[in-house]
């Protein structure tokens, strides 16, 4: 009974937790389908026959903020960052693992170390080299945030890395496999977990990442955070309605990318934080 009543308990904490982090979601959805000065008198409200506008919200800011354009860039962006951030640092995490020298050992701690430096710090620095080495293009950005990301992922990888018998690497290169066939056809897959869990991570960093792209590409290549920003007209004039159903579109593509990779998170997460 003591059990049940604590399982109970535990379930109620927990629905009252994700109910405070759906609702902000539920306001937003809401609110996409009323009225842009009812928003601001009942945000909390069922649009009614007097507030309910339909999807006149959604034209509104796809043609204000020219939201296809953007949404062709941030998935550029965001696709092919994510796949870099996962191979590259990866197959650094498995060097790291495999030869032990002071190099590797270095350029882990290295990483290690990038992760505590905030980026504050060096936005401006950043975005001035960009621009010098002619990185400030949504091919360079690419780049920027493969740096930025490979701290936490090559720790996760190298965590998962160092749980994984080097015995199963030994019997690939006894049947004929060179050190790149090795890595792609026998250590890669059983990254899996830790691969779409750092996927996952920097897929939802990148995609919602406003200040980077702004910095380093700014107007010529509006990613949907920044197009996002031209809703605010002047004197703090806000089109909340459009700006409600823009920030709907905006989280639809990463919310199913994080439902498709859920159950790999938490095994992902502690199966990275290994110290071996």
């Amino acid at each position: 009974m003591r059990k049940n009543y604590k399982s109970i308990l535990a379930f109620l904490l927990l629905l009252c937790v994700a109910a405070l982090f759906v609702a902000p979601v539920v306001v937003v959805v809401i609110n996409s389908f009323k009225a842009r000065f009812s928003i601001a008198t009942e945000p909390f409200v069922l649009p009614n026959n007097d507030t309910f506008v339909g999807f006149e919200n959604y034209l509104n800011g796809i043609s204000t903020t020219s939201f296809i354009t953007a949404f062709f860039w941030s998935l550029f962006i965001t696709v092919f960052s994510v796949l870099a951030i996962v191979l590259f640092t990866s197959m650094t995490a498995w060097y790291i693992v495999r030869v032990k020298s002071i190099l590797t050992s270095v350029l882990y701690y290295a990483l290690v170390f990038s992760m505590i430096v905030p980026f504050q710090m060096v936005m401006f620095t950043m975005s001035k080299t960009a621009n010098v080495l002619g990185l400030d293009n949504p091919l360079g950005i690419i780049l920027i945030y493969l740096g930025f990301g490979a701290g936490l992922a090559t720790f996760m990888f190298v965590g998962f890395i160092k749980s994984v018998p080097f015995g199963v690497e030994e019997a690939a290169t006894i049947d004929g496999c060179n050190p790149l066939q090795t890595f792609f056809l026998i250590v890669l897959p059983i990254l899996k977990p830790t691969t779409i869990t750092v996927a996952i991570l920097n897929a939802m960093w990148i995609w919602n990442d406003y200040l980077l792209p702004y910095l380093v590409i700014g107007n010529d290549y509006k990613t949907i955070p920044i197009a996002i920003q031209y809703l605010k007209g002047g004197y703090g004039s806000i089109d909340m309605g459009a700006m409600m159903a823009m920030l709907v579109l905006s989280i639809i593509p990463v919310v199913v990318f994080y439902l498709f990779g859920q159950k790999y998170i938490i095994k992902g997460v502690a199966a990275g934080a290994v110290k071996g």
